[in-house]
């Protein structure tokens, strides 16, 4: 590589030229690309879907169960507020991203071993959303409290 600079200089040759392409080509790879930043935009802030709602257990504790497996599936879980709540999640994505999940409000903080259901209890809550991600924060979802 240095030998071709050293004789480009020495000969008065650019080091550079430029190549002619076709507009039609340059505007492809740019939308092109601007698709893709927009598609990762919205995998990673978009909401994903209407919330569903945890079931009712016994002694008015709410349960859900969220596989895991490329996200969370459902991520956004609707709860009655003042009462306490089970979260089971269901691993089943090998990758080390979600091999753990994060309730930051609750200071919680839960590894979740592969092909393995492990639960994680909360306290009754206020209105409002808390989030939840794994531990690389890629991966998202939403407690809505209602």
């Amino acid at each position: 590589m240095t030998s071709f600079v050293v004789s480009a200089l020495r000969t008065g040759e650019p080091l550079w030229r430029t190549i002619d392409q076709p507009l039609e080509l340059k505007l492809a790879v740019t939308a092109g690309g601007l698709a893709l930043i927009a598609a990762q935009l919205w995998w990673f802030l978009g909401h994903h879907g209407d919330a569903v709602a945890a079931s009712d257990g016994e002694r008015g504790l709410q349960e859900i169960t969220i596989t895991v497996d490329g996200g969370y599936r459902p991520s956004r879980i609707r709860l009655k507020a003042g009462r306490p709540l089970r979260l089971t999640f269901h691993r089943l994505d090998p990758s080390g991203c979600v091999a753990q999940v994060i309730v930051p409000d609750f200071r919680r903080t839960l590894d979740l071993p592969l092909n393995a259901r492990t639960s994680l209890d909360l306290p009754p809550m206020e209105p409002g959303e808390y989030p939840f991600h794994c531990g690389m924060n890629m991966v998202r979802g939403v407690l809505e409290v209602v």
